[in-house]
């Protein structure tokens, strides 16, 4: 750009001698703006290009997890030990926590010492029952009281079981709820697991744009906390009733968090990507003017530029699709419209570059 500034300030020098030369008063309007006319418009330009664009939808949604548990107590009890803390990965059936199972346990043992002696009790009638030297309503109730003492042993050894506090579901603990010496009732949350491996938005699409969508369409979310990174997701399911409160579609979205960047709670800006045209025409979307209804750019032949209207079609990331007007033999003006019109001399420069043409 400094050789544009150096030719652009060599011409004005040149002109401003002119004028001098011809005295105070001599020069016309008419010699000025033709002065202006050919000095040339320092702009930047760029080249139609090929590129896949996608045709986007933005929303925004609060990032949950669909596997969020609270581990409750089954029995009551004491607290005697915390095997986890909150952040700690755990695998389901997990031991996470201890009460104090003594009374459980011996409850237990005496229920497996009555279905002993009942097993006892029944094999020793089996045989007499076979020789017929005992009633069958006998032998019968003998095969009930077995039954329902094994029932009772199995119901004390899984209460006995539960005295020992599990995770229902793998995942990180997010919240530890009790304290060590603490008495739990039944159903007391002790701790709370959520699986952020795999998270879930829900994102509310109007009517007028829900025909644009459908189930495996892909998406990217960014959250506040990392600016310019984006996380792939996926439509997986769009509900078919409408919420009548705010007109729209529900769409749920699951987000791979395998590297474990993204927290359930986190506000995220989600982009839907909901149609895709491979190795399209695109120019830069600064380059477009919109005028007199006419969506237009300016394209540089030689030194000189010339209005051309064009049609676009899908807009994203900066970049416009060209559907008619333009070929990649063309060049555009990006940078540098004002002033300019049909005819107007121009010293352009590639955009992004230093060097100059024209």
């Amino acid at each position: 750009m400094k050789k544009t500034t150096s030719i652009i300030l060599t011409l004005a020098l040149a002109s401003a001698a002119a004028l001098s030369g011809c005295g105070v008063g001599q020069a016309s309007v008419t010699d000025d703006e033709a002065v202006e006319a050919a000095t040339p418009v320092p702009v930047e330009v760029a080249s139609p290009f090929r590129a896949d664009i996608y045709a986007t939808y933005h929303a925004t949604a609060t990032i949950s997890s669909d596997a969020d548990a609270p581990v409750v107590a089954r029995v009551a009890g004491e607290i005697v030990e915390l095997l986890v803390e909150e952040g700690d990965s755990v695998a389901e059936g997990q031991v996470l926590a201890r009460l104090d199972g003594e009374r459980l346990r011996l409850e237990m043992l005496a229920a497996k010492a009555n279905l002993r002696q009942a097993q006892t009790e029944y094999e020793r009638n089996v045989d007499l029952h076979a020789r017929g030297l005992i009633s069958a309503s006998m032998f019968d109730n003998l095969q009930y009281d077995l039954e329902a003492l094994e029932a009772t042993y199995e119901l004390k050894r899984l209460n006995y079981e539960y005295s020992r506090i599990r995770a229902p579901i793998s995942g990180i603990v997010a919240s530890r709820d009790v304290k060590p010496g603490q008495h739990m009732a039944v159903n007391d949350v002790a701790f709370r697991i959520t699986d952020t491996s795999e998270l879930v938005a829900y994102l509310q699409i109007p009517q007028v744009e829900l025909p644009k969508f459908s189930a495996g369409h892909s998406a990217s979310i960014e959250v506040a906390s990392m600016p310019g990174v984006d996380h792939p997701a996926t439509i997986v399911r769009i509900s078919p009733t409408i919420d009548t409160r705010n007109g729209t579609f529900r769409a749920t979205a699951i987000i791979d968090n395998a590297a474990g960047d993204l927290a359930p709670g986190m506000f995220g800006r989600f982009t839907i990507a909901y149609e895709q045209h491979k190795d399209a025409l695109v120019i830069p979307l600064a380059a477009v003017l919109d005028e007199d209804d006419e969506t237009m750019v300016y394209v540089v032949n030689d030194d000189e530029v010339a209005r051309r209207q064009i049609e676009t079609g899908i807009e994203s990331d900066g970049r416009v699709e060209i559907l008619g007007g333009l070929d990649e033999s063309d060049v555009v003006v990006v940078i540098g419209h004002s002033g300019l019109r049909n005819g107007s001399k121009v010293l352009a420069s590639d955009n992004g570059t230093d060097s100059v043409t024209g």
